[in-house]
């Protein structure tokens, strides 16, 4: 009876899993955004799978193909007479809106913003409350925007409620950090300027926006002020008199808005 052959190993192979396997250690045990990471990188991956980005296998063209976005969005996004008729299902969307990108510029623009402040809030709250706080400011900002139009059939859609409550807790947080910021009626000349000035003039944007009618499958803008709020209310509540910190961040504020 013949003996079985050892199986040998490579030493190289087994080096680079080893040191992979260590990498991953060092990067859960640091400061790394790590969620953040991992939420831009779905978002992106559920929009490059969804019909809305020109890359999914779909056999359909022209109306076709608008119809079936149009069906993607009712079935992943939120329809606040659905939601407040009390259709079951209509309240997991409220989760799964949070990933779905209404076009390209919707979702770059999103996680520019999520990027840019994810990872500094991220930081000071830790991981697991920075997961918590990030997907309940998104779900109570598109609830906010369903009670207060109970009869609207339009999908919501996007993860901009979520990333307006890190703007929140960003403003909280660190005040005086120095953003980069691009205006377009300035000619997209870089200014920089505090957390203070730049963050409650984008949300100024947002309320005055409230009042223009918004067509397509968006979170309204309405969600954007929800959410921002919803941000900065909680970080006060639940941090209080704690240290506030002084940074510099840099963003990209243009026409693209979360």
């Amino acid at each position: 009876m013949r003996g079985r052959t050892p199986v040998r190993h490579d030493p190289w192979v087994i080096r680079k899993v080893r040191s992979a396997t260590a990498a991953v250690r060092r990067a859960a045990r640091s400061d790394a955004p790590l969620v953040t990471w991992f939420l831009i990188g779905l978002c992106c991956l559920v929009f490059l799978l969804s019909p809305v980005s020109g890359f999914a296998v779909t056999d359909r063209h022209g109306d076709g193909a608008v119809a079936e976005q149009l069906r993607y969005f009712r079935h992943w996004g939120v329809i606040p007479r659905d939601l407040i008729g009390g259709k079951p299902r209509a309240l997991l969307t409220l989760l799964t809106a949070l990933f779905v990108h209404g076009s390209w510029l919707h979702l770059i623009g999103n996680m520019l913003f999520l990027y840019v402040f994810g990872g500094m809030v991220e930081t000071r709250m830790g991981r697991v409350r920075f997961t918590l706080f990030y997907l309940c400011c998104g779900v109570l900002a598109l609830l906010a925007f369903a009670l207060a139009n109970p009869t609207d059939p339009q999908t919501l859609v996007g993860a901009s409620g979520a990333v307006a409550g890190l703007l929140g807790a960003f403003l909280y947080h660190f005040p005086r950090a120095r953003i980069t910021s691009l205006f377009p009626f300035l000619f997209f000349l870089p200014l920089r300027f505090p957390a203070w000035v730049v963050l409650p003039f984008w949300l100024t944007l947002q309320w005055l926006a409230t009042r223009t009618t918004v067509e397509g499958p968006a979170v309204a803008y309405l969600a954007h002020l929800a959410g921002f709020g919803l941000g900065f209310c909680y970080t006060w509540a639940h941090y209080g008199r704690g240290t506030r910190v002084s940074g510099v961040a840099r963003a990209t504020e243009g026409e693209s808005q979360p």
